[in-house]
């Protein structure tokens, strides 16, 4: 595809960077990614690849705005209380660059459905807020050989990572999947966060939303690019009081069901 005067000067800062150029903004424009969650996380990472041009996003969420999320999900206002979010989002990132198309999918993640989801796309961004969701997108990614970047966030420390799980290491390793991070979820899983925390009655700092899902569309933006190095195998933690931020190797599981050895289905 050739970029139009319009989208050079639009994306010129994009351009400009060797690691990414002409072609790496191409690469972008023609970009299919699912965004599951427009929560704390999902609202930043779908402006950022809203206005890093990538082609097509697609928004999970069932949810409607309530007041309480206006604190971290920096795409809705108060006069939005009681809209759905995936409505209000798409508005928003129509108007932020009208070169996105925006598919709405106003439902919530199950087995049944989430195939047929991310069949669509090329790199799913997982950002809910709940473990059964987390491995019902782990698994489907894993079987698809679908590229799987997942964020989350505590009270004051976050998380990314991205699974490869088809591909090996340097040492013929396989990659792991989401079930070698977290290998079977806490009590009322429904109810917390990664780290077995109740956000509801926790909390979390609105500005760490913004900072991981900032991470995450940097990783889902190297991912189709193809240049810079992959999260894949790795963890890279935040810790915001402390003000550090560390990656460390995450290890494949053999005893795990998913354990990194994905076959043809």
């Amino acid at each position: 595809m050739t970029l139009t005067p319009t989208q050079l000067d639009r994306y010129k800062r994009h351009i400009l960077l060797k690691e990414i150029g002409g072609a790496g903004q191409q690469a972008l424009l023609q970009a299919r990614v699912l965004i599951v969650g427009m929560g704390g996380l999902g609202n930043p990472l779908a402006q950022y690849l809203a206005a890093a041009g990538v082609g097509t996003l697609g928004l999970v969420d069932d949810d409607y705005v309530d007041l309480s999320n206006l604190q971290r999900q920096i795409l809705f206002g108060t006069q939005d209380i009681g809209a759905r979010k995936v409505d209000v989002a798409a508005a928003r990132l129509t108007d932020l660059n009208p070169d996105v198309e925006i598919v709405c999918h106003p439902v919530r993640v199950t087995a049944e459905n989430i195939d047929a989801l991310i069949g669509q796309y090329d790199v799913i961004a997982d950002g809910c807020d709940n473990f059964a969701t987390r491995y019902i997108v782990n698994d489907s990614c894993f079987y698809a050989r679908k590229t799987l970047v997942s964020a989350a966030v505590g009270r004051f420390d976050g998380q990314v990572a991205t699974f490869k799980p088809w591909l090996v290491d340097e040492n013929n390793v396989p990659f792991p999947c989401y079930r070698s991070l977290v290998p079977s979820a806490p009590d009322a899983d429904e109810e917390q966060d990664d780290n077995g925390e109740n956000c509801a009655t926790l909390g979390t700092v609105g500005a760490l939303a913004g900072i991981i899902g900032s991470l995450q569309a940097l990783e889902i933006i190297k991912e189709i690019i193809g240049n810079g190095d992959s999260l894949a195998g790795k963890v890279l933690i935040f810790d915001g009081l402390a003000g550090r931020a560390r990656t460390v190797k995450l290890a494949w599981d053999p005893a795990n069901p998913l354990n990194g050895i994905a076959t043809d289905s």
